[in-house]
């Protein structure tokens, strides 16, 4: 799916680039990590891995405010992910893009049904895989200015 296929499917939509806001939401990805931290100390795995995943949903749409687009559908995680996947694969890596998927579905499953609960290495591992995440969007963002 190209960005061109996004936005005629009305998964996204074009905004005026803003790199202010940008970095204003990266800046919550980068403390939602800490946060991360802080809930895995006091053995809140589930809420560990929910911060982390949410550390790379801000990261990616800090990449979509400087691109210039923002999610117009109603599954806006999805359209975050995608927008991702189509415009900054190679950077992010697949590999990237599909941890952030499932972690996006456990994610759901913390959030929305009651029979999921969180390990400790489900935990630490959101947290490498947020902080590696964040960190390859930071070196986007740099690279951009």
């Amino acid at each position: 799916m190209s960005l061109e296929r996004l936005l005629r499917e009305g998964v996204i939509q074009r905004v005026t680039p803003d790199r202010k806001q940008a970095l204003q939401v990266f800046e919550v990805a980068k403390r939602d990590v800490i946060a991360a931290k802080k809930m895995l100390e006091a053995e809140g795995y589930d809420w560990c891995l929910a911060i982390s995943y949410n550390s790379m949903l801000q990261a990616g749409r800090a990449l979509m405010f400087l691109e210039g687009y923002k999610p117009a559908s109603e599954h806006k995680h999805v359209a975050v992910i995608e927008f991702c996947h189509e415009a900054f694969g190679k950077e992010l890596t697949d590999r990237m893009i599909g941890v952030f998927d499932r972690m996006r579905k456990k994610r759901h499953k913390l959030v929305y049904d009651v029979v999921y609960k969180a390990t400790q290495d489900e935990a630490e591992q959101a947290i490498k895989w947020a902080e590696e995440f964040v960190e390859k969007v930071k070196k986007i963002l740099d690279k951009k200015s």
